[in-house]
């Protein structure tokens, strides 16, 4: 958030040069200056330097770059070159980028303001991409995101997110291993924090009043829960459907410095939603963060916080916000500096982005009008609720978006029920009583009760990937979803007034016809060392005349047909034979992006009617001349 050169931002290591800390030197001046920084913090709330009023807010706005066929476009930096705006900046996946917004103050038609300016920032970077033939989506996880654009070779090509990348293998020296289950269910290594370019968030920003900041924090986190339930737009991925709100259990995975041997141990996770309520003040809550969790990367220093402070001159803590910008709570306290005045703030990171940029202000508002609405019930709220009903909330929101049951000041009450007869309500009076116009709230906070009659992102993405599955494979249903919410979101229209896709929606125009578009990846496949007695059985009861054989890890090892087992359909010997016998190990084979023309003419030559689609060796689906 920027307002004529100064940050109200979160200065995190996108704002510094960064190097790995390894050499003991600069561990030792590293954490000297990290604890100065608690030092001095300390020092400006006793002296009253914190700034306690206007309340501001800001927002954080990231967002994915798709090229004509709706799949992720690596190019942010020639689009953010082009662009040549202070606003925009880098994301680790070289598909996102991210616009800052300027700060505002909480009162009048703020929100409306906020609309706009958004919506100005999006034009302009719109422009922009399109010099490149480059789209921009809003959504929390983009739904044509595949394997293939979590690869190394996708990451920005910048050092900050190498050293990053770096520094959190060397703490874990071990893979990513990634298992999350919903409906469906992923299991997935992956060699690097690539997996967190997946999610883009609308991050939002509330400054706080340092008087009052842990019981505000503590509050934060009782809404949290209910707040996400009714924002969720992030259930798939990889074409699978998982939680509501993915991207809670995929970040909280994809970047941690754990290695799963020590999952079950205290260590919490640097992405993590807590363990307990804050008490005492809010450096008390920095000085947890940094017992907790072991610096990995420094920066240069010039001036020593306390000195600073000392001389009358106004710290920024560079060590402390470095650090702070290595763990991601997902409602993160924070420091900056904003005209030469010391505030704090929360930071909202669990709402994702999208549908639209009206939700988006929407989700904004209702989070905000909560949050300044607190009756005086709910005052030291930790000496009242159980943290642990406040932590199962939340992740019971993210897995089940609207359809939740809150355990709430001592009952069960459904996400509707709470959202509907307390917590909107509860945003109203929160707005007027900071002077926010009764046009801007009304207008906004409608949109949230629109959702819960209707639809929330998360159900309309579900609802109609459902549906487009009944026509389409998988990748090819991935794309047609993401080129529709590309076009409503155009459009402007809040989500809840989508109709959900149907079977018989469109194809892309013009789309270049690869394998993947058709491949099924259902794949019925047999051991090496199993018997024909299984393969013959397998295959009359399944209606197939091919049968991949693969070993543990997937790898292709050779090809069974109908007519090489159908001689022993009626002879003794046929439980005793192997697989590994009969089948045909020099195999024909096609990567998952060749042309299906090409494909086709592969068959049509060999005379064949069986194609395995491999990665690395390993079976990803097959085509038969059915699917051609």
């Amino acid at each position: 958030m920027n307002d004529k050169g100064q940050k109200l931002k979160l200065v995190d290591m996108g704002d510094l040069n960064v190097t790995k800390l390894s050499k003991k030197k600069d561990r030792g001046n590293y954490i000297h200056h990290l604890i100065n920084d608690i030092k001095a913090l300390d020092m400006m709330i006793d002296q009253g330097l914190i700034e306690e009023e206007p309340i501001r807010i800001g927002a954080e706005q990231e967002f994915c770059l798709v090229n004509n066929e709706f799949s992720p476009s690596n190019n942010s930096l020639e689009v953010l070159e082009t662009i040549n705006d202070d606003h925009f900046t880098t994301e680790i996946g070289n598909y996102n980028l991210e616009a800052n917004l300027d700060p505002i103050v909480l009162k009048g038609k703020c929100f409306s303001v906020f609309h706009k300016r958004l919506k100005s920032l999006l034009h302009k970077i719109k422009k922009s991409a399109s010099k490149y033939d480059t789209k921009i989506v809003l959504a929390g996880i983009l739904p044509s995101i595949s394997l293939e654009n979590i690869t190394l070779d996708k990451m920005t090509p910048m050092i900050r997110y190498e050293v990053l990348n770096e520094a959190i293998k060397d703490f874990r020296r071990e893979d990513f291993n990634i298992h999350i289950k919903g409906v469906d269910e992923l299991n997935l290594l992956n060699d690097s924090v690539m997996l967190e370019g997946c999610n883009t968030s609308f991050q939002i920003h509330l400054q706080v009043n340092p008087n009052t900041f842990v019981d505000t924090y503590n509050w934060v986190q009782a809404i949290a829960g209910p707040v996400l339930s009714v924002c969720t737009n992030s259930p798939l991925l990889f074409g699978k459907e998982l939680w509501r709100e993915t991207r809670i259990a995929l970040f909280t995975q994809s970047i941690d410095t754990r290695t799963n041997s020590y999952v079950l141990d205290e260590n919490q996770s640097r992405v993590s939603f807590g363990c307990h309520w804050q008490t005492g003040t809010i450096t008390d809550i920095f000085r947890d963060n940094i017992s907790r969790f072991r610096s990995f990367l420094t920066t240069s220093y010039i001036k020593d916080s306390v000195d600073m402070i000392n001389n009358g001159e106004i710290p920024k803590l560079r060590a402390l916000n470095l650090h702070n910008g290595t763990i991601y709570p997902w409602n993160r306290v924070c420091y900056g500096v904003f005209k030469n005045k010391p505030h704090l703030r929360i930071e909202n990171r669990y709402i994702p982005a999208g549908p639209t940029l009206v939700d988006e202000i929407a989700n904004m508002a209702f989070w905000v009008g909560v949050m300044m609405g607190k009756p005086e019930k709910y005052n030291n709220i930790h000496n009242i609720w159980d943290f642990k009903d406040v932590k199962n909330n939340f992740f019971n929101a993210a897995r089940y978006g609207m359809a939740t049951q809150f355990y709430w000041n001592g009952k069960n009450i459904s996400s509707q029920r709470l959202i509907l007869d307390e917590l909107l309500p509860m945003a109203y009076k929160g707005l007027y009583k900071f002077g926010v116009s009764p046009e801007d709230a009304e207008y906004y906070l409608k949109i949230i009760k629109d959702r819960i009659t209707s639809h929330s992102g998360s159900e309309w993405g579900v609802r109609s990937y459902r549906n487009l599955l009944k026509t389409y494979k998988r990748y090819e249903a991935m794309q047609i979803l993401t080129s529709r919410i590309y076009e409503k979101q155009t459009m402007g229209h809040p989500v809840s007034t989508w109709e959900i896709l149907d079977k018989n929606t469109e194809k892309l125009p013009n789309t270049i016809r690869i394998v993947k578009h058709i491949m099924n990846t259902d794949i019925f496949t047999v051991d090496k060392n199993d018997s024909i007695e299984l393969v013959l059985n397998m295959m009359q009861w399944k209606g197939i005349h091919h049968l991949p054989v693969t070993n543990h890890a997937k790898k292709l090892e050779g090809i069974l047909s109908w007519k090489d087992v159908e001689l022993y359909a009626n002879k003794k010997e046929k439980a005793t034979i192997s697989v590994n016998r009969l089948m045909k190990k020099d195999v024909i084979t096609v990567e998952e992006h060749w042309l299906i023309e090409d494909a086709a003419k592969l068959m049509v030559n060999n005379n064949i009617s069986f194609l395995p689609v491999i990665r690395r060796d390993k079976l990803i689906g097959v085509i038969t001349n059915n699917d051609l």
